[in-house]
């Protein structure tokens, strides 16, 4: 089965890889054949300003940087820029992109939960998702999720914390892409996944499903919606445009269905519009040892890797901030033996934030929301942090820059193991929690030969419900902390690809007054060829 998910993820990321590619509009060949001088036709000096006008106006969607279409622009009324300075637009353009009534979202919301309950209770016959108008009623006189009716479910990890976020996207896309912003498609994640617990369960309704649904589903959207727009050309026909659809309603499903719906796959237009920014995108290959508990390096079972990040964004281009217009998203896989495959999710993304400098130092400084995702052999740990992040680009010398960032967040929700995990559980062998986290990340490249970086995360989180089992670590509730140390250098071989190592160093304590402490410390070696792919149109973004 872990094969198989592999084999996916590289389908996507080899195809996404090509698919972010511009391509010039089909009308580009038309007028092409019509960019020279015809003797025949008279002034040669006119000929020339109406090919010069021609050209500005077919290529005003930033095809190329060297035209003066490219250049940002200005709105008549306010002066406000309208494009990136890669000539790429800041907002999707709302004549192609229209906003209809929200009770489109909201009905489409309502069809995502049918459905998934008709494949629940039909086709998988699971007996929770027999419902009736007698567990509707039940569920609603449940209450709010705060009261006491409201319980806490205890299905296992991955389940809480990256399925239920999965469908949190399903829902907000259902806005996002029928023409709603960022804060306004948000509320739809919240109303569909209310509307799932009280309709589409006959168990007592979780408030933990609401809360990872609602809030790691609008970040999840969100990138999710980001990527898709990178790979979308509407300019484009045939083959290419195919692909592209079909790789876009991969990612995003709920697009992919508005659009089809709302024969946008079928449009042509001879400009962009869609926003789009920077997308890089690093693929790791290669092997990992988890060590056994014990300070030996490379002891315990070697297994294979294949990691995918994604840095969208520039966060040293002075512009205006939306939320997402910069984000990183890591994927991390475990292809050993065992059900535990995404071994981790790390993410970050600006919700509202400026540019700055501090002498010749470039900053962004604002407010990032932050996912993070740890099911591994050793612990697992879910969050959603929000707080202020600052970045930094420190010249050092000719192509050697030292890039900083720093967070400190609140952790308003969630899961935390207090103990040793199984592979094999299909309960809960967590306890939820709230706290507070900070993360550091330091990389220094050396040009064109090597990087070295060092990234150190610390998560300090109170239990607030316990699952209950007989074992003290299980049982109590009390403080978990959790340190994890990462250095990492890799060396260039050729081009983009390069050789890497890095380390893992994790540090878990959990204090509890009348319990004994549960204390680990567990580190792990990954070696792993780097392909880095950079967005052909923006090479050196960050420079």
């Amino acid at each position: 089965m872990k094969s198989v998910y592999i084999s996916g993820l590289l389908f996507l990321t080899v195809n996404f890889i090509f698919g972010q590619s511009n391509t010039k509009p089909d009308t580009v060949k038309h007028v092409a054949k019509q960019d020279t001088i015809n003797p025949n036709k008279g002034n040669v000096d006119l000929q020339l300003k109406k090919i010069k006008a021609k050209k500005i106006k077919l290529h005003s969607d930033s095809i190329s940087p060297n035209v003066i279409g490219n250049q940002p622009k200005k709105s008549s009324r306010i002066d406000t820029v309208m494009q990136n300075k890669y000539g790429d637009l800041l907002r999707d353009d709302p004549q192609y992109n229209k906003k209809y009534s929200p009770l489109v979202p909201l009905a489409e919301g309502i069809g995502d939960n049918i459905l998934l309950s008709l494949i629940d209770s039909r086709i998988l016959k699971y007996q929770w998702a027999m419902v009736n108008t007698t567990t509707w009623k039940n569920n609603l006189d449940a209450g709010f999720p705060w009261s006491s009716k409201w319980d806490w479910d205890q299905t296992r990890f991955g389940n809480d914390f990256m399925g239920h976020p999965y469908f949190g996207n399903l829902y907000y896309n259902d806005a996002r892409a029928n023409g709603y912003n960022f804060w306004a498609s948000a509320p739809f994640a919240l109303l569909g996944s209310y509307e799932w617990k009280i309709c589409g369960e006959n168990v007592t309704p979780e408030r933990n499903s609401l809360i990872a649904t609602t809030i790691d589903g609008i970040m999840l959207g969100e990138i999710l919606y980001r990527i898709s727009s990178n790979i979308l050309d509407d300019r484009t026909t045939g083959a290419n445009r195919f692909f592209r659809e079909l790789l876009a309603g991969m990612i995003d499903p709920m697009r992919g269905f508005n659009r089809l719906i709302q024969g946008e796959t079928s449009r042509h237009t001879n400009k962009e519009v869609y926003q789009k920014e920077p997308l890089n995108i690093t693929l790791y290959a290669g092997i990992h040892v988890v060590n056994n508990h014990s300070s030996a390096i490379l002891s315990g079972t070697t297994n294979e890797m294949i990691n995918v990040q994604f840095d969208y964004g520039n966060p040293f281009e002075v512009t205006s901030r939306n939320p997402f217009d910069f984000f990183k998203l890591r994927f991390e896989t475990d292809l050993g033996v065992g059900r535990k495959f995404i071994d981790n999710i790390t993410g970050y993304g600006i919700l509202v934030g400026r540019n700055a400098y501090c002498g010749n130092v470039p900053l962004l400084e604002g407010v990032f929301l932050s996912y993070d995702y740890w099911d591994n052999p050793i612990f697992e740990l879910s969050t959603i942090g929000l707080g202020p992040g600052v970045f930094s680009k420190l010249p050092l010398g000719k192509n050697i820059n030292l890039y900083t960032n720093a967070h400190l967040d609140i952790v308003p929700f969630g899961g935390t193991s207090t103990g040793p995990i199984s592979d094999t559980s299909q309960s809960r062998d967590f306890n939820f929690c709230y706290g507070w986290q900070a993360k550091i990340e330091s990389s220094l490249s050396l040009g064109n030969v090597a990087t070295i970086g060092i990234t150190y995360y610390y998560f300090r989180l109170h239990c607030i419900n316990s699952v209950g089992q007989d074992e003290p670590a299980y049982g109590s509730l009390g403080e978990n902390s959790l340190g994890i140390l990462q250095p990492k250098i890799t060396v260039q071989i050729y081009k983009d690809l390069s050789l890497g190592a890095e380390y893992y160093l994790y540090a878990e304590s959990h204090r509890d007054t009348g319990f004994p402490t549960y204390s680990i410390t567990q580190s792990e070696q990954k070696i792993f060829a780097q392909f880095y792919f950079e967005d052909p149109q923006r090479r050196g973004h960050y420079d």
